[in-house]
Order: structure tokens, then C-alpha cells, then sequence
């Protein structure tokens, strides 16, 4: 096995040699076995362990700190006005740099960009944790966002560059999925705790010994791909004009639209119409810069011509932000309207975390069994129900009836989304485009999430005078519709078949260019044509 100069395995070394034949069997022998670039199945633990402890401690930072917010806007004297910001500042920055960070993974390597961006996660959770006042706090959440933003999709590159089509890849991306509900229970979990008998401080002190730890295991077991990317990453290069339109013009807009609801005026104020339209105006410069102008565009147009695609993209960016919503409203109910306590909204959210892991494992080991398409319409159903549920849950509901099934429902369609997508997207793109599909699944669910919770925050700041309770279901009937949407939106326009092993996407353009040329193929020269397609494709 090929090494670098610090001794670590190569990515590339789990290509396989020229001259391979590769039988329909072959390719499904390849998409369940460990692959090479592991020595032992212990070192691909360790590779699992860190790449699902990332999802894990990002999410933890994401919900917990809902379930923190009453007793943190107590103790640092946070403003109504401005308790919207801590929660969601942290997702718009990791949402904005995505991209940016994903090109950054393409051009140097998945390795070095999750490791930096784990590093600096850790060294932004400690600042939080000492922080001062609210200034300070929104100051250190924001540049806690620069950390999951570099690892996230570099860790969604590194999952998709080692594993092949097949059963194996779908069990772990499934695992990686379900790590999401996890670290948002845990989150939820230690933030009551801290809550209720500690101190704020200690959620993220907490938080960033679980960081040093994946940290620590990263550093030990990801194989390094920075020999491979010294030689192909140099020919690509970072689009800087996009960089500089994209970033801005999202954080303008989403900025203008939550803190639209919480200005002296309002809308009105001088500074909301402004930071929006000239949020509009770096988004349309950032259009004609990525479709006309740069030569390596951060989000390159032909990623859409796929048919379908669109849609998938559309759609998902709905789901996302109907979850978010859900998220964020769903703790303030139980705990401010319901009455729970900090610890009793966190056993609320219990079968989130035990839905989510059952329905991973399950869902791993039947994706390729099931065609995408109906198990995105069955998550896009699930999406439905838990903001319908809170929208119309009485004054003394039933917990089983509402809350478990809200619940239930609520991992059901994050998880089964996230991982046929995420599976389908990774698998269509070649190696040299991981890094953008790792950065546009997760802009797609980080931006989804900032956008829609402040259109919520308008709509429940605009009906405040109807009551806490009332102004909270106008929230769950805003995703209930925006979920609606998204379902109709995919059963018309995507269609996404069985993650079964096949060819990868690199495989596949050699085995087109071969038979275009009406030549053979040594490495594929057993696949047939019609085998090129037996990947997750939409029609």
C-alpha cells in the first residue's frame, strides 16, 4: 500500500489496479467489502468514529443551544429582539462558506480541510464558553460556524471518495445520517442538564471534549489524500469572484429577513430594505459571475442539467427549513407554552434520537432494495406531520398522540432524505467534484434552516399580539405549508432509483469514452452499457 511521506495511506490507493475485469458480481463483491484503503477493520472504525463524531458535535451545537437560550438570555441579559441571532448565526455562517470550503477540500484535500476546520471548532467553543456578554457570544457562535463548514463537506468528500456504490457505502452514509438526530438529542440533552443543575458555560465546555476527541481520532485514522490532491488539485483553482458574491449576498439576505421582524421600525428601519436588496444584488452579480465569467464557477451550472435536479434541490431546501423550523419552535412549545422543564423537554425528544438510529440501520440495508423515489415521498409524507401535529396540538395533549408521533415522524423524514440524497449525490460525482457535492448537500440544509426560521420569526413577531401560543402555531402552519410544497415539488419532479453497486462516477466516463471511441476498456471491459446506469440516477 502506497503512503505519504508521513507514512499515512492514500486515498487513491482504493482504485484498483489496471487491468481489472469487472463482472456484475465483481462490482457487487466491490460495494460490500471494506475498502483497501483501510489496513484493518479497526482503523475503518476509527475513520467512522470521527466522520460520524463530526456530524455529531455539529448538530449538538445546533439544537442544544435552543434548549440554553432561556437561561443564557437570563444571565447575559440578551434582548427579545436579538435572541433569534445566537441561535441562528451559527448556521448562516457554516450555510454561507460552504462552497467556498468545498473547493478548498478539491483543491488541497479532504484530510488537512476537516481536520483545520475541527481545530478551529474547538478553539471557538472555549471562547463561548467564557463569553461575557451577548456580543461576545453572537461574536464566538459566528466563528464557530467557519469549523462545520470546513468539515462537513470535506467529511462528505472523504465518505464518498473511499466507498464504492453498494451496501456498504448506504450503511455508512446511513450511519452518518443518523448521527444527526443523536447529536441533536445529545445537544438537547446536556443543555437541559447544564440548564437545570450547572451553569450555561458547561454545554460548551462539554461540547469541546467531544470535539477533542473526534479531533484527536481524525488525526489517527483518516487516510490522507494530500499526496493525490499535490498533483490533480492543482488544476483546480478557487473562484474568488464567487467567493466574494455568493458569501455576502446570502448573509445580507438572510440577515435583512431575521432581523427584519425585530428592527425599531421593522421593515420600515432605514437598514432592512438595504442589507436585502443589496443581498439581491450580490446573488444576481454572483448568477452571471459563476454562468459567464469564472472558469472554474463554485457551483457549476452542468451540476443542474440533469434532469430533475432542480427540482431535488428545490424541494429539499424546503424539507430543510420545515425541519429547522420545527427544531427551534418545537423545544420553545414544550418548554415555554407546555410548561415541561429543561430535562422533561429533553425526554421529549428522546425518540428522535432511538428513531433515528434504528431507522439508519435499517435504511442502510435496504436502499438499494427500494427505489429512491418512493422512500423520498414516504420521508416528504413525514415531514408533513410533525408541524400539522404542533399547528393543531390542544392545551393538555396527549404525549403518545402528538409529541411521540411529532417525534417519530420528524426523524423519519430528515434521516430517509438526507441519506438517498446524500448517497445519489456523491455517487454521480467524480472525485475531483466531492468536495462540491459535500458543500451542496449541506448548503442546501444549513441555508434551507437559516432562511425559512427567519421567515417563521417574522410571521410569529407579526402575531405576537395574538399570544406566545397562537403566534407559535402560525410558525407550524407556515412549515406546514412550505412541506406541502416540498412534497408535490418531488413527486412531480424527481425520480431517483435503487443505490445498488455499480461503477463509480469516474468508472462510468471511462467506460462512455470507450465505448464512444469503440474501443475496450481492460478495467470495465465485462460491464455492459446498460450497467453504466445501475447507480441512483433521476430521471
Amino acid at each position: 500500500m502506497a503512503q505519504t511521506d508521513t507514512g499515512e495511506p492514500q486515498i487513491s490507493d482504493i482504485e484498483e489496479a489496471p487491468g481489472t475485469k469487472y463482472t456484475t458480481s465483481e462490482l457487487e463483491r466491490l460495494g460490500r467489502e471494506r475498502p483497501g484503503v483501510f489496513e484493518s477493520i479497526w482503523v475503518e472504525f476509527g475513520f467512522c468514529f470521527a466522520l460520524l463524531g463530526s456530524m455529531f458535535v455539529s448538530e449538538y451545537f445546533v439544537s442544544g443551544f435552543n434548549v440554553l437560550l432561556p437561561a443564557l438570555s437570563s444571565a447575559l441579559h440578551i434582548p427579545s429582539k436579538a435572541e433569534t441571532w445566537p441561535a441562528s448565526v451559527f448556521s448562516l455562517v457554516t450555510g454561507a462558506f460552504l462552497l467556498p470550503a468545498g473547493r478548498l477540500a478539491d483543491m488541497y484535500g479532504g484530510y488537512p480541510v476537516f481536520l483545520i476546520g475541527l481545530v478551529w471548532f474547538v478553539v471557538w467553543s472555549i471562547i463561548a464558553g467564557f463569553s461575557q456578554n451577548y456580543i461576545m457570544l453572537i461574536f464566538a457562535r459566528a466563528l464557530q460556524g467557519f469549523g462545520p463548514a470546513a468539515f462537513l463537506p470535506s467529511g462528505i468528500m472523504l465518505l464518498g471518495s473511499i466507498y464504492r456504490p453498494g451496501p456498504r457505502k448506504n450503511l455508512v452514509f446511513s450511519l452518518y445520517g443518523a448521527f444527526a438526530p443523536v447529536g441533536f438529542f445529545a445537544g438537547i440533552f446536556f443543555a437541559g442538564l447544564c440548564a437545570q443543575l450547572l451553569t450555561w458555560r458547561w454545554y460548551f465546555f462539554i461540547g469541546t471534549f467531544m470535539l477533542v476527541a473526534v479531533t484527536v481520532v481524525s488525526y489517527l485514522s483518516i487516510p490522507s489524500d494530500r499526496a493525490e490532491k499535490k498533483g490533480k488539485g492543482k488544476s483546480v483553482k478557487m473562484d474568488w469572484l464567487g467567493t466574494l458574491t455568493i458569501v455576502p449576498g446570502l448573509i445580507l439576505i438572510v440577515y435583512a429577513i431575521t432581523d427584519g421582524s425585530h428592527a425599531p421600525n421593522g421593515w420600515a428601519t432605514p437598514y432592512i430594505p438595504i442589507t436585502f436588496i443589496l443581498g439581491w444584488i450580490f446573488i444576481a452579480a454572483a448568477v452571471y459571475i459563476e454562468g459567464w465569467v469564472a472558469e472554474q464557477p463554485l457551483l457549476p451550472g452542468d451540476v443542474f442539467h440533469v434532469k430533475g435536479m432542480p427540482a431535488l434541490v428545490l424541494a429539499l431546501f424546503f424539507q430543510y427549513g420545515v425541519f429547522g423550523i420545527y427544531l427551534f419552535y418545537a423545544s420553545f412549545y414544550i418548554e415555554l407554552v407546555l410548561g415541561a422543564s429543561p430535562l422533561l423537554t429533553t425526554a421529549y425528544f428522546t425518540p428522535m434520537c432511538v428513531g433515528g438510529l434504528i431507522l439508519a440501520t435499517v435504511g442502510g440495508l435496504i436502499l438499494h432494495l427500494l427505489p429512491g423515489t418512493i422512500l423520498l415521498l414516504i420521508s416528504g409524507t413525514c415531514y408533513i406531520v410533525p408541524v400539522l401535529l404542533f399547528a393543531i396540538i390542544p392545551e393538555n395533549p396527549n404525549y403518545w398522540a402528538y409529541i411521540f408521533t411529532a417525534m417519530i415522524c420528524a426523524t423519519a423524514g430528515i434521516d430517509v432524505t438526507y441519506n438517498v440524497t446524500n448517497i445519489f449525490i456523491t455517487t454521480s460525482m467524480p472525485k475531483p467534484r466531492q468536495g462540491l457535492a459535500g458543500a451542496l448537500i449541506n448548503s442546501i440544509l444549513f441555508l434551507g434552516i437559516s432562511l425559512f426560521l427567519g421567515l417563521a420569526d417574522l410571521a410569529v413577531s407579526e402575531t405576537a399580539d395574538t399570544g406566545q401560543k397562537q403566534s407559535y402555531k402560525v410558525a407550524f402552519w407556515f412549515a406546514t405549508g412550505i412541506s406541502g410544497a416540498a412534497l408535490i415539488i418531488m413527486f412531480l419532479g424527481v425520480r431517483i432509483g435503487k443505490a445498488e453497486s455499480g461503477l463509480t462516477a469516474d468508472e462510468k466516463a471511462e467506460m462512455e469514452l470507450g465505448l464512444n471511441q469503440r474501443g475496450s476498456n481492460p478495467r470495465v471491459e465485462h460491464v455492459r452499457r446498460e450497467d453504466l446506469y445501475r447507480t441512483p440516477s433521476i430521471r
